[in-house]
């Protein structure tokens, strides 16, 4: 993982204030979030390890949970989610926040692990794996 705390603890705390605007990125469409959270919890694992030998995960992660209600994105995230899917890619969210009286834009990098599908929309879970001020 490579990001930078303090940045990830003012979003996260921004996020819970003012609930800002994130959009998906995927296959080169853009696909607006309807509510985000991100919280700090622990993993299924003991110790630090390779899950797979696909991706590394600590005891503990910064997950997300995305709400989309753009139902096209659905057939896009077969080859995205982590799993017996070695081919996984990462995808990209970004948002703006008020950083030390700033407006600045972030890119958030995760892996998909699990999504659950009503009639009106996808709940993503995800996991922080890259977070960037641009």
């Amino acid at each position: 993982m490579s990001f930078n705390k303090d940045l990830l603890e003012k979003l996260m705390d921004f996020n819970e204030k003012y609930s800002p605007k994130f959009t998906l990125y995927l296959n080169e469409r853009i696909y607006p979030i309807a509510h985000t959270s991100i919280t700090n919890s622990p993993i299924p694992v003991n110790e630090p390890t390779t899950r797979g030998g696909v991706y590394f995960s600590d005891k503990f992660a910064y997950k997300m949970k995305c709400v989309v209600e753009d139902l096209s994105v659905v057939p896009l995230l077969t080859k995205k989610m982590l799993g017996p899917n070695t081919e996984f890619g990462e995808l990209k969210i970004t948002t703006t926040i008020d950083f030390d009286g700033k407006s600045v834009p972030i890119e958030i990098f995760t892996n998909l692990t699990n999504s659950v599908q009503t009639p009106n929309s996808i709940e993503l879970s995800l996991i922080i794996v890259k977070l960037e001020s641009v």
